[in-house]
């Protein structure tokens, strides 16, 4: 597979390139951004993962998939590197207040939900209909920003494009 994918929709835009600890901090970096002659950290190990986007985050990073390597293990650790390197990403996918993360059209909520609901702590939220996905399920399913990745997860920066009147 390609590291990275050139979508054919947005053919004026150079793609960003896939970035991770080793670019950052100036290095020569190998596959994935990992220097082959140099021994992972001691303190934290490094993940790489397939990063899939759509639609508002596609626009925002000019590819729609890659690989990313990171140091840890978890949806947080990757979400603090890639917002490091892709700031515009973080105001396109996180809510800053809990109005940011729901839309009015809704249905009203009935007094007792079916189930068990949850949904990330203030400040994890994503906006109003982009999603984070982790091997197709939604983080607030799993473990939140708290959720174990592990070398060749998927995780899926979804926020589609809405038209409706």
């Amino acid at each position: 597979m390609n590291e990275h994918v050139r979508d054919p929709a947005y053919p004026e835009r150079e793609p960003a390139l896939p970035r991770g600890p080793a670019q950052r901090d100036g290095r020569a970096a190998g596959r994935n951004g990992v220097d082959p002659g140099e021994e992972a950290d001691a303190t934290e190990a490094e993940t790489t993962v397939t990063v899939r986007c759509t639609g508002h985050v596609r626009t925002e990073i000019g590819v729609c998939e890659f690989e990313y390597a990171f140091e840890g293990d978890t949806l947080r650790a990757f979400l603090d590197e890639l917002f490091e390197d892709y700031s515009e990403l973080q105001d396109v996918l996180i809510a800053e207040s809990e109005s940011d993360a729901t839309h009015s059209g809704w249905a009203p909520t009935p007094e007792e939900l079916p189930g068990t609901w949850s949904k990330n702590p203030a400040g994890e939220q994503t906006v109003a209909y982009a999603r984070i996905l982790v091997n197709g399920h939604f983080n607030e399913n799993e473990n939140g920003f708290d959720t174990k990745l592990e070398e060749g997860d998927r995780v899926a920066l979804v926020y589609p494009f809405m038209f409706c009147r």
